[in-house]
């Protein structure tokens, strides 16, 4: 096996989640409904709020990517919502499901393009910095919802 399919293997193991640090599935695996939209200890989010600014962040990074029209949200009031809870399950579910979908379109960019060559309509980005960015980015929230459960007695982790 060559050093870039290790990396690239080593990429999206990454970007799933587990070794070092839990998945957002872990994450969100057993959390109460009434519990998504719940804020405490002076936090300035909920966990519908973190969720929804997961799914618009790794969304932005995944339409740059790939596409040189793509018009990133205004930052940072586009990239969180405002209502501390979901407007009901379905939003939730939609939510969690597309960071789902597009982790896994990523996953197949990731493995199909030459991570270090410039994406052609960035400045200088590559698809090895854009896979870095989304995984540091998602494990960090990723913590910050566990913290959140914590905090609220609901983490069993």
């Amino acid at each position: 096996m060559d050093n870039q399919q290790n990396l690239i293997d080593e990429l999206v193991k990454l970007l799933q989640g587990g070794g070092a640090h839990a998945s957002l599935k872990k994450a969100l695996d057993g959390l109460l409904p009434e519990l998504r939209g719940a804020k405490t200890n002076h936090l300035p989010y909920s966990i519908w709020q973190l969720v929804e600014h997961i799914r618009i962040a790794q969304w932005d990074m995944l339409e740059f990517s790939k596409d040189g029209n793509h018009q990133s949200p205004k930052w940072p009031d586009e990239y969180w919502p405002k209502e501390a809870f979901p407007a009901d399950d379905d939003a939730w579910k939609r939510s969690v499901k597309q960071i789902n979908d597009d982790l896994s379109e990523f996953i197949g960019l990731l493995k199909s393009s030459d991570i270090y060559a410039p994406i052609p309509h960035g400045s200088g980005q590559t698809i090895l910095r854009e896979a870095l960015q989304i995984a540091d980015h998602n494990a960090y929230h990723t913590a910050e919802i566990i913290v959140i459960r914590r905090l609220l007695g609901a983490w069993k982790g």
